[in-house]
């Protein structure tokens, strides 16, 4: 999978993507990264990539022939177009099936903007997409673009240690993930769930399901809300309420 990143904070990447499972992912050749600073195609002499806005208003529009140009640097010679991505307010909301939607394509361009944004003519030419991390203001594109790579990254096959490590994860199923525990056995008293050391792999598969959708249903009713539960989730979710004295 190949990320090339039009941006005018291009270090700020390195930090984040050469390490943990990312960098030995790109370290492997699961991925490559690419990043591109929109200044260096800039025709001003003081690489200046942003004007005031039409119309008036409060701060700066990101210009649209320095990004075009950093787009064309990076699509000369391709004989396909890359899926473009506007990181932006106005997007689409990033969730795990989104990420699973997009773990398709290949070739990403990742376009983050700054200021007030970039000029709308950039959206029409070029962008694909417009996504969203959440529903608040971040300073640029470039965190959410670092989110998106980490996202889809976990999505190729033989990046993490096994398939059902994803699998399992929060999200990928529509649930959140069931509680994790490690030694020691007893920690400022708090002790261990006994199923886990009975060594009954389909009691603690059981009680692994029971717990997350207990967690699902008590942290995150909007996703809850959303499922479909068979009959042995809602005795489940009903046992594990009724233990909790909720029933």
């Amino acid at each position: 999978m190949r990320f090339d990143i039009l941006t005018l904070f291009p270090d700020m990447f390195p930090p984040v993507l050469n390490e943990s499972i990312i960098g030995r992912a790109k370290q492997d050749g699961f991925i490559k990264i690419n990043t591109v600073n929109i200044r260096d195609f800039s025709r001003d002499k003081h690489r200046k990539t942003d004007d005031y806005p039409y119309g008036g208003g409060n701060g700066m529009v990101m210009m649209a022939q320095p990004i075009y140009d950093a787009y064309l640097s990076v699509t000369e010679g391709l004989s396909y177009k890359p899926k473009v991505i506007y990181l932006s307010p106005q997007g689409k909301l990033l969730n795990q099936e989104l990420v699973n939607e997009l773990s398709t394509c290949d070739h990403f361009i990742l376009l983050c903007g700054h200021y007030e944004g970039v000029d709308e003519r950039i959206i029409e030419e070029i962008v694909d997409e417009e996504i969203s991390i959440g529903d608040y203001v971040l300073t640029g594109g470039e965190l959410p673009a670092m989110v998106l790579i980490d996202a889809l990254t976990r999505t190729i096959p033989g990046v993490l240690a096994s398939k059902d490590s994803y699998l399992e994860e929060s999200h990928n199923n529509g649930l959140l993930e069931y509680p994790q525990y490690t030694r020691p056995y007893e920690f400022n008293g708090r002790k261990v769930p006994d199923i886990l050391l009975s060594g009954h792999h389909a009691n603690i598969k059981r009680w692994r399901r029971q717990q997350s959708l207990l967690r699902t249903y008590k942290k995150r009713p909007d996703l809850f809300n959303k499922l479909e539960l068979s009959e042995e989730d809602r005795k489940l979710l009903h046992e594990a309420l009724n233990n909790e004295g909720n029933v």
